[in-house]
C-alpha cells in the first residue's frame, strides 16, 4: 500500500477519530491482559507470595480503566465537535479517575493477602481476630483518604466537612449510642483478646456459655452446647465477667 497516496486528513473527522480511539481501546485492553497474563506465570514460579498479590489486584482496575479512559476520551471528542458541556474539568476527571482506580488496586491488594494470611500460606503469629481486625482498618482508612482526596477535587473544604463532622457527629452519636456502644466493646475485645474464635467460654453473670464463632464490630456469635446459635451485642462484655475455660493451665479432677 501506498502511504504517501493516503489521505491523512480523513484523520481530523470526529466519527474516524472516536472509531480510531474506539480500536486503540480495544487493542490496549488485550495487550494488557496478555502482559498480565505474563506475569501471573513468572510470579507463580516464584515463592514470595506478594508479586501474586499485586498482579492480581492490578488486574482489574487496569481493565477498566482502560474501557473508562477509552468512553471519556470519545465524550471528549463530541464535546469539542458539538460545543457540548457533558464532562467537567479535564484535569479534575483525571485525578479523580486515578485516585478511585488506585484505591481499587490497593483494596483488592489488601483483600488477597488478607485471604493468603487466613488459608495459612502465609505464616503469621496473630489469631484470626487480630487479622480480621487490622485489615478492616486499612481498608476503612483506604476509604477515608479516597474520599478526601475526592472531595478536594471537587473543591469542597474538607475542614469545612470535618467541622460539619463535629456537629453532626455529636446528633449521630446521641441517637446511635447503642450502635457506638457495641463498636468500641468489639474494638476492645480486639484489644484486649479475652477470647478468640473457638474457644469456650461463659458467665457467670449472664446465661451465655458456648464456643465463639464469629467476633464481629457489632456483635458475637455464640454456638451454646444445645447448637443454638447466641447473638451477644459487644458492648455487654464491657459490663459483664466473662470465664475463658478454653486457656485453663490445669483441670481438677
Amino acid at each position: 500500500m501506498d502511504w504517501t497516496a493516503f489521505d491523512w486528513s480523513i484523520l481530523s473527522v470526529w466519527w474516524v477519530k472516536i472509531l480510531v480511539l474506539l480500536a486503540v481501546g480495544v487493542v490496549g485492553y488485550f495487550v494488557a491482559n496478555q502482559i498480565i497474563e505474563g506475569l501471573k506465570r513468572k510470579a507463580s514460579k516464584t515463592t514470595n507470595l506478594f508479586d501474586d498479590a499485586v498482579i492480581g489486584a492490578v488486574e482489574v482496575p487496569v481493565n477498566y480503566g482502560i474501557l473508562f479512559y477509552t468512553i471519556w476520551f470519545s465524550i471528549y471528542i463530541l464535546e469539542k465537535q458539538f460545543a457540548l458541556n457533558l464532562l467537567p474539568k479535564e484535569q479534575d476527571v483525571i485525578l479523580i479517575a486515578n485516585a478511585v482506580l488506585f484505591a481499587w488496586f490497593v483494596l483488592r491488594l489488601i483483600k488477597i493477602r488478607e485471604n493468603q494470611i487466613l488459608k495459612g500460606e502465609l505464616e503469621t503469629k496473630s489469631d484470626r481476630m487480630t487479622i480480621g481486625a487490622v485489615f478492616k482498618i486499612l481498608r476503612i482508612t483506604v476509604l477515608i483518604l479516597t474520599l478526601m482526596v475526592i472531595f478536594q477535587t471537587l473543591g469542597l473544604s474538607i475542614s469545612g466537612i470535618i467541622a460539619f463532622g463535629g456537629v453532626g457527629g455529636a446528633a449521630v452519636a446521641f441517637a446511635a449510642k447503642d450502635l457506638l456502644a457495641n463498636f468500641f466493646g468489639g474494638l476492645m475485645v480486639f484489644l484486649d483478646k479475652p477470647f478468640a474464635v473457638g474457644d469456650w467460654i461463659r458467665s457467670p453473670d449472664q446465661n451465655i456459655e458456648g464456643t465463639v464463632e464469629h467476633i464481629g464490630w457489632r456483635v458475637t456469635r455464640i454456638r451454646t452446647f444445645d447448637k443454638r446459635p447466641l447473638y451477644v451485642p459487644n458492648s455487654a462484655f464491657a459490663q459483664i465477667s466473662i470465664e475463658n475455660p478454653s486457656r485453663m493451665t490445669h483441670r481438677r479432677f
